[in-house]
């Protein structure tokens, strides 16, 4: 028997019209987001900053390969862990496909993480990725952009994530469970885990010059975690009672 409120197929298009009209404010309002996110101030990039990439060594500038437009997956991948945040990992299992369309519209996507490149490397060997994927290891650039902290910060309590200071599930005492299990997958503990943390930024480069125009973090990333917008539209929704998800090859057979 059927668990959730059955009925007829008009009763359904009823409902469906009515939601439908929900549905579409969302869009404007979603619509009207994007373009204030547009109009927010540029701001000047005065520090230069070095990236290691298949490449060789590269700027900022370099990372836009030509394009006007730039986008940073900020992913969680500190200098000593042995692999990726499951998070950013299943995030960034949909880069692949869409790269290269972004590619030809003017905006280069690139994921930048602390660790060595070596390791970026290995890692993405054994995701099966081919999206740029640039190291800052020896860079302030993850610092200044609010996703990677001190230890010195973390003792002193003077982390400030996603606009605010405290707050965030990787903050909390005691350590939450996932956080502690997510930090034991990647070879380290809560503590070196929580000094990393996922967002994205976006720049421009005009008139010679690099503008940081825009950064989110936190829930400001479901956006771009394409899973979950399958999952929204899934009969059962996210459907969860925890953490859930894994790196896309430890999933049991």
């Amino acid at each position: 028997m059927a668990t959730h409120t059955t009925g007829t197929r008009e009763e359904w298009l009823t409902a469906r019209l009515d939601l439908l009209e929900a549905e579409k404010e969302l869009t404007r309002r979603s619509d009207e987001l994007a373009r204030r996110r547009q109009e927010l101030p540029w701001v000047k990039v005065e520090k230069e900053y070095r990236f290691e990439t298949d490449g060789g060594s590269a700027s900022l500038t370099d990372l836009f390969r030509g394009r006007s437009q730039l986008l940073v997956y900020h992913f969680m991948f500190g200098p000593d862990w042995a692999a990726g945040c499951p998070s950013c990992s299943m995030i960034a299992d949909g880069f692949n496909g869409f790269t290269v369309h972004l590619a030809n519209h003017d905006v280069m996507l690139w994921a930048v993480s602390r660790a060595p490149l070596a390791k970026l490397q290995a890692y993405k060997r054994r995701m099966g990725w081919s999206f740029p994927w640039a190291s800052s290891a020896g860079s302030d650039f993850n610092f200044d952009f609010d996703v990677a902290f001190t230890e010195a910060q973390q003792r002193a309590g003077g982390v400030e994530y996603n606009y605010r200071r405290g707050g965030h599930a990787m903050d909390a005492a005691p350590v939450p469970e996932p956080v502690a299990r997510f930090a034991a997958s990647c070879g380290t503990d809560a503590a070196g885990f929580s000094r990393d943390r996922p967002g994205m930024s976006a720049f421009v480069f005009e008139d010679g010059a690099v503008y940081h125009t825009y950064s989110t973090y936190a829930r400001g990333l479901d956006g771009l975690w394409g899973a979950y917008q399958w999952l929204d539209r899934a009969p059962k929704g996210r459907n969860e009672s925890g953490v859930w998800w894994r790196r896309r090859d430890e999933y049991v057979k």
